[in-house]
């Protein structure tokens, strides 16, 4: 996994063998410093952080993508621990224009070797919007994570 940024309590993460193509949006993962089952395992400061970051994370990939010519059209978030057991967040990114995983239908699982992973530049690109949006109102007001 490649670290793309970090909050207080929580990590962004690339991954090296995404279920989504880069070119259709991209795959990455959120997951908290410290090792728990599941979200009711959280904290509700935790809890509540965990969301901010979902919203900053996801925000910043449709930004990001859109600089790769990617059209996000819609982020899957998906809770998984299925195989490790310590929580983590996926954000399945789905471009209007995917024809491996095609936009509006579920994702297929399982990691197919062809998909590209997020480029340094792509990765480049979203710790840019990241710190960009960590600038505006909407990341700012009410949220006591940054």
């Amino acid at each position: 996994m490649a670290l793309i940024h970090q909050s207080t309590n929580f990590i962004l993460e690339s991954h090296e063998r995404p279920e989504i193509d880069r070119l259709e949006g991209g795959h990455v993962k959120i997951s908290p410093k410290i090792s728990v089952h599941d979200r009711t395992e959280l904290s509700p400061t935790l809890a509540t952080e965990l969301m901010w970051y979902t919203v900053l994370c996801g925000e910043a990939m449709k930004l990001a993508m859109k600089k790769s010519g990617v059209d996000i059209g819609r982020i899957n978030y998906q809770e998984n621990g299925n195989w490790k057991p310590h929580l983590h967040i996926h954000l399945y990114c789905r471009a209007r224009t995917a024809t491996m995983q095609h936009y509006g239908k579920p994702i297929t699982p399982g990691h197919n070797q062809n998909y590209h992973p997020l480029t340094s530049e792509d990765i480049a690109n979203v710790k840019e919007a990241i710190s960009d949006l960590l600038k505006t109102k909407k990341f700012i007001q009410g949220w006591a994570f940054n």
